[in-house]
């Protein structure tokens, strides 16, 4: 019977420690790519949860903690009603002398307890609140403790505490020096606590987003189009069962994609068309999942150039290709019963004597001609090359994600990324998928009133803005997209509002996000088991 406890009022003091450096190891049994805090010797550390009741009733122990309650006589419960006040949701408090096992405690408030999903927030509340929760108490002991591993209480939901626990603790800084880098920190989940099954699919979700931050943080002096290669291929090589294939500009220009060479052209760096396989179906004839992810190492512009302000985080404009890397590692990771096909554009979009003019016609691979009237709207052009050749997979179904257009941070902020759809089917696995990742997707309109606007050009098929300009921008680019589609099962997904994270997932740390990796994994997971796409 778990253990209830209502509070006295008393001081708890948390002493500071000084932050130095190193590498990471997140999870037990997986490696990811994350620096944490530290001071010098290496200490254990434990995180538990307890769940808020009514005001002025105290907290509820999870079993996890009623355990570790136990196994002190006593001690956490004291503790926790003579330290005072209810334990908020996503706040933490360290307890210290507990047992000679831990060398700090730290507790931290999962809110009420039995939440579900929300119909108005269209997420499940009960696994945000255990993804913030564990990442409040392993950043509070990495803060205190340094170098140590820190056990973190399952709450009957493994799965969701590993993935806050490891996104939580996630920083880059492999370009800082050493003195400056944060101290190593592994996380293990605790005994009994909760599934060891779950915790593992949690670190390996975790990891895929991580490694898509990761990517994505990179300047673009470390990751040019041949740099983003060599490192997705080097992580797709050490999880086995995958083929990978970068492709130069002598094969773009063989298979005639003049609309994503157009973009490339204006940089020093050359192109790389990037193919990734994963063989996860007992049929390995059977139609893949395609996906494709735009690649624009560093978006300038070109001669359409962009404002100073900012520019820096162009860096980022490769964040569709970063999200299809770190969600196929995760699904190869994970061993889905599935086939994917990853197709990954790589260029700079740069200014010089050779790069493509407002005005210039270009022509993309399915023989379309293009009106380029703005040189900045340049990722629907190497999208829609690769968009034409992922129909030479004959797809079950093809879903591209791009930092496409200001105009959808503008509509949806990074609440969620913007979805089009040509299929009701689709959308549903998608959306159920963001709801219970807590990373959400929002349908936006495929209205033939766009596609008016893109296909009206005085010189070529179609123009690659709107003829009237910024309205509609997220739509209007959708819209063009569509022009290089005949699969039936197709989603456009503009990640450009969720590129980054400020302060709104407090999971997250300030920086880039690698959203909506776990929810395009939890999308192929429904998609392998379904008949019917």
């Amino acid at each position: 019977m778990a253990a209830h406890i209502r509070f006295a009022r008393v001081a708890v003091e948390i002493f500071p420690t000084k932050c130095f450096s190193p590498r990471l190891h997140g999870c037990s049994n997986v490696n990811i790519p994350v620096r944490y805090c530290s001071t010098t010797a290496a200490k254990r550390g434990l995180v538990l949860g307890v769940y808020e009741r009514g005001k002025g009733e105290g907290v509820t122990l999870t079993p996890g903690a009623d355990l570790y309650n136990q196994q002190t006589g006593g001690k956490l419960a004291e503790f926790i009603h003579l330290a005072g006040p209810t334990i908020k949701k996503g706040k933490s408090r360290v307890f210290y002398g507990l047992d000679e096992t831990y060398s700090a405690v730290a507790v931290v408030g999962l809110g009420a307890q039995g939440l579900g999903v929300n119909e108005l927030e269209e997420r499940h509340e009960g696994k945000e609140n255990l993804r913030a929760a564990a990442a409040s108490g392993v950043r509070q002991l990495r803060d205190i403790l340094g170098k140590s591993t820190i056990e973190v209480d399952g709450c009957s939901d493994a799965e969701a505490v590993a993935e806050g626990a490891s996104l939580g603790l996630f920083a880059y800084e492999d370009l800082k020096a050493e003195d400056k880098r944060k101290k190593p920190v592994e996380t293990q989940l605790y005994k009994d606590s909760g599934s060891p099954q779950g915790w593992t699919k949690g670190c390996l979700l975790a990891d895929g987003q991580n490694f898509a931050r990761k990517l994505m943080e990179m300047p673009a002096s470390h990751l040019t189009p041949t740099t983003f290669a060599s490192i997705s291929g080097e992580k797709f090589g050490s999880i086995g069962n995958i083929e990978f294939e970068a492709r130069d500009r002598a094969w773009a220009e063989s298979m005639k994609m003049g609309a994503f060479l157009s973009v490339a052209n204006g940089s020093e760096e050359p192109p790389v068309f990037v193919e990734v396989k994963y063989s996860g179906s007992p049929d390995s004839s059977a139609a893949p999942l395609v996906l494709v992810g735009k690649g624009i190492t560093f978006d300038s512009g070109g001669i359409s150039l962009k404002p100073p302000a900012g520019m820096d985080m162009m860096r980022a404009d490769m964040g569709g290709a970063a999200t299809v890397s770190g969600a196929i590692a995760a699904i190869a990771a994970l061993k889905l019963p599935i086939n994917v096909v990853g197709l990954i554009p790589l260029c700079e979009n740069m200014p010089s004597g050779k790069a493509t003019r407002p005005g210039d016609v270009v022509t993309a691979m399915n023989g379309k001609t293009i009106q380029v009237d703005n040189t900045d709207a340049e990722g629907r052009l190497i999208l829609a090359d690769a968009l034409c050749y992922a129909h030479s997979f004959n797809p079950r179904a093809i879903i591209d994600l791009a930092t496409l257009t200001g105009a959808i941070d503008v509509a949806l902020g990074s609440a969620a990324a913007g979805v089009f759809s040509n299929s009701r089917v689709l959308w549903n696995l998608l959306h159920n998928a963001g709801v219970g990742t807590g990373d959400r997707l929002w349908r936006m309109p495929l209205f033939n009133h766009y596609t008016t606007q893109v296909t009206h050009s005085q010189l070529a098929d179609l123009n690659n803005i709107g003829k009237h300009g910024r309205q509609a921008g997220a739509c209007t680019a959708a819209a063009f997209l569509r022009e290089f589609v005949q699969c039936p099962h197709w989603a456009h997904m503009d990640i450009a509002g969720v590129m980054d994270n400020k302060d709104e997932v407090p999971y997250l740390n300030k920086g880039m996000a690698g959203r909506p990796v776990r929810t395009l994994v939890e999308f192929t997971a429904k998609l392998a088991s379904q008949k019917w796409i």
